[in-house]
């Protein structure tokens, strides 16, 4: 038998919107959201903080909508080199508990703790010890969840936001899961459960007392298989790692299935963001990108593409993410989750010299100053928007 593993996923606390209450803090205690100003008719709202979701605005939702439901909302278009910057600083903090950190987007990780407990405790002290470390050095909350595998982690770290630490002991696996509620397994979007009140399959334990067959014949061949083994307390979900390659890679999950192009549009540029600022503060290029794509019912597709040049600037990474997602989606179906990546990075070293001293190079040196002006003046609040680039 294979030593039992650990797993911590860290997830920042509304953390866009705790940034800027954090630098401002006439902004705590009120609802901020993140994504743009009352008038701008095709934003989306990026992150609420939890006092704007108390109003029902959340991710992903158009920013018309969220002023209909709080008017009295503080709305910011935000400043990505400064979430960056925070975000960098506390996955600084996670590497010091694990030499395996899986971030998966600027606000969220997978912490691999297996073996490291004769070092730094259980994993509970371990999460406790991080959360303790986040609030002094960055002030910031993250919840935590802990368990033997990622997917059940991730759903742990979400049954006591904000600031939650919640652990599934050893062998406890199964049985978290069919006493959970059906609303909260995660993956099972509106239209799941739509399905699980029709058949009134309530909690967990509801769906383990129906057959494999049972489950693919009212959910699909995917998601029947993904909920048969979740409420079974398996690692029901793929939380990718580029195995054998260096990469840069960031996702986002989305609480509602996304049916607008234009959000998920946004969304990717918003992790394009998120990845020429990682790359641009590394001494890695790249000549490959990949997407992932996650429907509502859980088929998850990739892709990915490789040009002759490298990827020098935001621009050139969104228009080749941005044909690859066209290509690969399948309009009118339901987005779950989305994902980018820069994959087989490269020493710069490497990059041939014709790239410099042309347009691109102009862009990318840019970008950079872009970068490092937000790193020394994090109130400058520069970026390249969406609406730079179209």
């Amino acid at each position: 038998m294979g030593c039992m593993h650990s797993y911590i996923h860290a997830d920042l606390d509304a953390f866009y919107a705790s940034v800027e209450q954090l630098d401002r803090p006439e902004l705590r205690g009120k609802p901020v959201i993140v994504g743009g100003l009352p008038g701008d008719l095709r934003s989306v709202v990026s992150t609420a903080s939890y006092e704007a979701r108390a109003f029902g605005v959340h991710s992903a939702m158009p920013i018309v909508q969220a002023v209909k439901l709080c008017p009295q909302g503080v709305y910011l278009r935000g400043n990505m080199g400064r979430y960056l910057e925070k975000s960098g600083e506390i996955m600084a903090i996670f590497a010091d508990f694990s030499p395996v950190v899986q971030q998966l987007s600027i606000d969220e990780a997978f912490i691999d703790i297996t073996g490291m407990e004769g070092l730094l405790g259980p994993p509970e002290v371990i999460a406790k010890k991080i959360k303790q470390r986040v609030s002094q050095e960055a002030g910031l909350t993250v919840s935590i969840g802990v368990s033997t595998n990622k997917y059940l982690a991730k759903i742990a770290s979400g049954m006591s936001k904000p600031d939650g630490l919640f652990v599934i002991p050893p062998g406890g696996e199964e049985g978290f899961m069919r006493a959970l509620p059906a609303e909260k397994i995660w993956g099972a979007g509106k239209k799941t459960q739509e399905v699980f009140a029709k058949h009134g399959l309530k909690t967990g334990d509801d769906i383990y007392r129906l057959s494999l067959g049972a489950l693919t014949s009212l959910f699909g061949k995917a998601f029947g298989l993904f909920l048969y083994r979740a409420v079974r307390g398996e690692e029901a979900a793929a939380f990718d790692e580029e195995r054998g390659s260096h990469s840069i890679s960031a996702e986002r999950t989305f609480p509602v299935d996304l049916h607008d192009e234009f959000a998920m549009e946004t969304a990717l540029f918003d992790l394009c963001q998120t990845l020429i600022w990682r790359l641009l503060d590394s001494p890695w290029q790249s000549r490959t990108v990949s997407v992932k794509i996650r429907y509502g019912d859980f088929t998850t597709i990739g892709a990915r593409q490789t040009s002759q040049g490298y990827i020098t600037t935001l621009n050139e990474l969104y228009d080749r993410l941005l044909a690859l997602f066209r290509k690969k989606y399948q309009k009118g179906r339901g987005l779950r989750l989305i994902g980018a990546g820069l994959m087989n990075l490269e020493n710069s070293g490497a990059m041939q010299a014709d790239l410099f001293g042309g347009a691109p190079e102009k862009e990318r040196q840019l970008e950079k100053a872009i970068l490092d002006i937000n790193k020394k003046h994090p109130d400058a609040a520069l970026r390249r928007s969406r609406s730079w680039l179209t």
